[in-house]
């Protein structure tokens, strides 16, 4: 069975197309532009929680321009 996770990012104003364009690069994430307290939902599926954690980890989180991140797990 797939996991699944909605990773809520907030961006740099300055990096936001540049935050975008590396988001949507990564296989797995339909990366959604919102209005609010955030500037993106990546809705994320891959095929376990730690291949969630992996993605968070080491291509979400230390993208240039990423300020912060909240991930709201599905189940």
């Amino acid at each position: 069975m797939a996991a699944n996770a909605y990773i809520l990012v907030n961006a740099d104003p300055t990096l936001t197309e540049e935050v975008a364009q590396k988001l949507r690069a990564i296989p797995g994430a339909v990366i959604h532009d919102v209005l609010g307290p955030y500037d993106f939902v990546v809705d994320l599926e891959a095929d376990t929680q730690e291949d969630i954690t992996a993605v968070l980890r080491h291509k979400i989180r230390p993208l240039k321009g990423v300020s912060n991140t909240v991930t709201c797990i599905c189940f």
